[in-house]
């Protein structure tokens, strides 16, 4: 078996020609930087240098996860409640599923935006501010459920607002306190999210039978209130957050960036089809709403276990590795099994590994910005990158949801689903090709620890 050269993971190793400010410069051991070199990629080099790997970082690492509990793990499971409004007959699949896309595509609209708040505010009081924006938004969606405009405003714009904060907070704070174990920190940050995505779709079903759409909203809100808000408070950074400029046009100098934002643009079409459908299309089977909870559920586990994997391959084989292996996975996963999964074993099979490639993206992109471009430059880049999933977050689901209907909409079985699942395994397939570029432009030996 081929073995990965080793190498310390650092901006270092990422960096052996340094391209963002548009020269390349080979690093030396001269530790005083060229002329043309990057201030603030050198900058980070020095500020991981004095990173503790640990201490007070792991206390930070679990409240984040906490967050990503909530904003990540309700966002995964906005099919549950869609699938239950579909059947109310509020409106069809595609418009419900633009309520949902609405809300992760706040994280690229105010991206940069939140990347300045949390250097004006800190991570502390930006984090209490998210999480009060999360619970608020579902609360007020209790008195929308009949209404779809209304469903828009809370569900989709004003949790959207509390989702956008928290993840830049979840993004920024690890590359704070880890150097060495960064991936594994980031994959424990983002786990939090696949994990709370499998409780929180038991807990959506069973309210739902119980108590109704309304309550369910109110209940998860209040939830989110108790548990997120305390949390928040032990969030802080180790140093102040590095002021730079409000974007860093001359990122785009750098191929590897463009090439990045790019890939992120394109993989973020098909993130959200799988959990946003696999309600819709478990009914279609002719099983009941317990079953697609249960799907979304298992997606949501094996999200998280993707996570936690990708990031400690992350650390082992690199975070570029890591990236290409996980949307190549997804890819493969929504093009060769979904298509086939006519009854629950196929089916549970397609979810465990596409779940676990599809929390890989989220987990190692963090880790890839930051090890590329600098960890003291981690908010601006990400606000930047995420900018470029506008797109995919907002249209994404959307578009599956039209292929569907223009297909025979829910009613025409599983085979109405399958013009949308190769859709979205293209759109997947499409971006690993963007990653593989971005690997090889790095270096070409195939088996280096990038």
């Amino acid at each position: 078996m081929a073995t990965i050269t080793e190498s310390v993971s650092t901006a270092v190793e990422l960096q052996e020609h340094n391209q963002v400010g548009g020269r390349f410069t080979k690093h030396t051991g001269d530790p005083t930087p060229p002329e043309n070199s990057d201030e603030i990629l050198q900058a980070s080099l020095a500020a991981d240098a004095e990173v503790p790997d640990g201490g007070y970082g792991w206390v930070v690492i679990s409240a984040c996860a906490v967050v990503t509990w909530w904003f990540i793990g309700t966002s995964y499971c906005w099919g549950v409640l869609q699938a239950a409004l579909v059947k109310e007959g509020l409106s069809s699949s595609s418009t419900l599923a633009f309520i949902g896309s609405v809300a992760t595509a706040c994280i690229s609209f105010l991206g940069i935006i939140n990347a300045n708040v949390i250097r004006r505010l800190g991570t502390r009081i930006s984090a209490l501010l998210g999480i009060f924006l999360l619970g608020l938004g579902e609360v007020l969606s209790g008195f929308a459920t009949k209404n779809v405009g209304g469903l828009f405003a809370t569900a989709g714009v004003l949790f959207g607002l509390g989702i956008s904060i928290c993840f830049m907070v979840v993004s920024a704070i690890p590359a704070q306190y880890f150097k060495a174990k960064r991936g594994i920190a980031n994959g424990i940050v983002y786990a939090g999210g696949g994990l709370g995505g499998t409780v929180i779709s038991f807990i959506m079903n069973a309210l739902l039978g119980k108590v109704g759409i309304a309550w369910t909203f109110r209940i998860i809100g209040f939830m989110i209130w108790g548990t997120g808000l305390p949390a928040a408070c032990f969030i802080k950074e180790r140093v102040p957050i590095q002021r730079t400029e409000f974007v860093e046009w001359r990122l785009f100098r750098d191929i590897r960036f463009a090439l990045l934002f790019a890939a992120g643009a394109i993989a973020t079409f098909p993130l959200f089809v799988p959990p946003f459908f696999l309600p819709l299309y478990t009914e279609s089977m002719g099983m009941t709403s317990g079953v697609g909870a249960g799907m979304v559920a298992a997606f949501n586990f094996s999200s998280a276990v993707g996570r936690l994997m990708c990031g400690f391959c992350s650390d082992r084989l690199g975070p570029l590795n890591t990236l290409f292996m996980s949307l190549l996975l997804s890819a493969l996963s929504m093009l060769i099994l979904w298509p086939v999964s006519t009854s629950i074993g196929p089916l549970i099979v397609f979810v465990i590994i596409n779940g676990m490639a599809n929390g890989g993206f989220f987990s190692t992109m963090p880790t890839v910005v930051g090890n590329v471009f600098g960890s003291a430059r981690v908010s601006v880049a990400m606000g930047m990158i995420v900018t470029s999933w506008a797109g995919g977050y907002l249209m994404g689901a959307p578009i599956a949801g039209y292929i569907l209907n223009a297909s025979g909409g829910e009613d025409g079985g599983i085979g109405a689903y399958r013009p949308a699942i190769f859709y979205a395994g293209g759109m997947a397939l499409s971006a690993s090709v963007l990653a593989m570029f971005i690997r090889l432009k790095t270096d070409t030996q195939p088996f280096k620890k990038l």
